[in-house]
């Protein structure tokens, strides 16, 4: 192992600070790329999000230091023929490259989510458990989500598990576990069975009846997929920029709880009043609206603001239809909002009954567009208005002098012109 270290630093320029672990890459990475794993961050200097991503990329290459995973940057200003091979369309852009796998990285750019993904990448698709006592290891952890198989690991279901975890481990964690370890702390409903655990609970795949016979694989691949979607994300999870694109694909409503975080990560206690209230709701009627809706919470209020076109009062309950993009508002203030009156809100929803707004229709979309531009703006206004007013008072002072420029050499024009045929006459 320290042969190739020895090696790979010679080949490629380390970053000379002692603090990082980070490898400045050059043109030598197209043909050193085979030799290792790599997590590689294709910046260009300038890159305003790229500054921003630096001391949270030291920390990805410290996590991931020991491991198999190197962790590496590209300045692709300068190395251009590495930012073509690899298509890079954007800054900053996280790739994970193995040999000819190369997989981008589409989540929130933070430290915990970009180890994850590089973890999840470097294992095989599905992790196998040896011991009930990693399993109840797993369940432990805070916060975290994750699929199991229990049981034997051949036949239609096995496969197919197998497959969507292929599909899915860039956002997921997929196991496996002998059915026999199960024994003692699960009653499986079936053997095999697949679950997924979460908020310190678990659930089951509904296997269907007679799954066994040839001719219902095609129902459990259908239904299999439908239930690892509908049962990706927590029951109450925080929404991102980064995540919102994956809650689209799940296809129900997404019923967004709206709050402000400040730069600490807290909220007031009006908002963070209304947000266990909204959580207390889906919590204790899970069984009723799980089929439909997909509940989450953000601290962004922009984000739910250029869904709605409108700037939402805080707190505020916020649903989206991922299908129409038609969104739903309550009819009485957010303050007045009691469990009772947001389960009413529900299920008019449910009913169709509901008045829906926006749409993904053409029009709906240029006037999200110039909606975005006009408070990108107003933002800018406020958090400088100098520098606003600098960035597009210049461009529209050329503007007109170059304006008035043509309109008056028209104008002279047409006086000489006059001037010239009284002489004549």
């Amino acid at each position: 192992m320290e042969v190739l270290r020895f090696l790979a630093a010679l080949s490629i320029l380390q970053c000379g600070t002692a603090v990082t672990k980070v490898l400045e890459l050059s043109d030598r990475f197209l043909e050193l790329r085979g030799e290792s794993t790599w997590l590689v961050m294709f910046y260009a200097p300038w890159c305003g999000h790229c500054k921003k991503l630096e001391p949270i990329w030291n920390h990805v290459a410290h996590a991931l230091y020991g491991t198999e995973i190197r962790v590496g940057r590209v300045d692709c200003t300068r190395f251009t023929a590495v930012a073509t091979e690899f298509a890079v369309k954007g800054f900053p852009t996280i790739m994970y490259i193995q040999g000819d796998r190369r997989h981008t990285f589409r989540g929130d750019r933070t430290n915990e989510d970009i180890v994850g993904f590089a973890v999840r990448m470097a294992a095989p698709p599905v992790q196998h458990l040896a011991s009930q006592h990693d399993l109840i290891g797993l369940t432990e952890r805070p916060g975290h989500l994750f699929f199991l198989y229990a049981g034997i690991q051949e036949g239609p279901l096995w496969d197919l598990y197998k497959e969507y975890a292929e599909n899915m481990r860039a956002f997921h964690y997929f196991y496996s576990i002998g059915a026999d370890c199960m024994v003692e702390n699960f009653k499986l409903e079936s053997n095999p069975a697949v679950m997924v655990f979460k908020d310190n609970k678990h659930f089951y795949y509904p296997m269907p009846e007679d799954w066994e016979v040839a001719e219902n694989h095609s129902v459990i691949n259908e239904t299999l997929g439908e239930w690892l979607n509908h049962e990706r994300f927590l029951t109450y999870t925080k929404i991102t920029h980064g995540i919102l694109p994956q809650l689209w694909k799940i296809k129900k409503y997404l019923a967004i709880t709206v709050v402000k975080e400040n730069k600490i990560g807290s909220i007031t206690t009006d908002e963070d009043t209304f947000r266990d209230m909204v959580e207390e709701v889906i919590v204790n009627n899970r069984d009723k609206y799980h089929k439909y809706f997909q509940f989450g919470w953000t601290g962004t209020p922009d984000l739910a603001n250029s869904i709605a076109m409108e700037r939402l009062p805080l707190p505020s309950l916020l649903v989206v239809n991922a299908t129409t993009m038609q969104h739903h508002l309550p009819e009485d203030p957010p303050h007045h909002l009691t469990p009772q009156a947001i389960q009413i809100f529900l299920d008019s929803i449910i009913a169709t009954s509901a008045p829906a707004y926006g749409g993904d229709s053409w029009p709906v979309r240029v006037y999200r567009m110039y909606y975005n531009a006009r408070t990108s703006l107003e933002d800018m206004w406020q958090g400088n208005p100098v520098l606003t007013a600098v960035l597009f008072g210049l461009p529209l002072g050329f503007l007109s002098l170059i304006c008035y420029s043509i309109w008056c050499s028209d104008i002279l024009d047409a006086d000489e012109d006059e001037e010239h045929h009284e002489k004549k006459e």
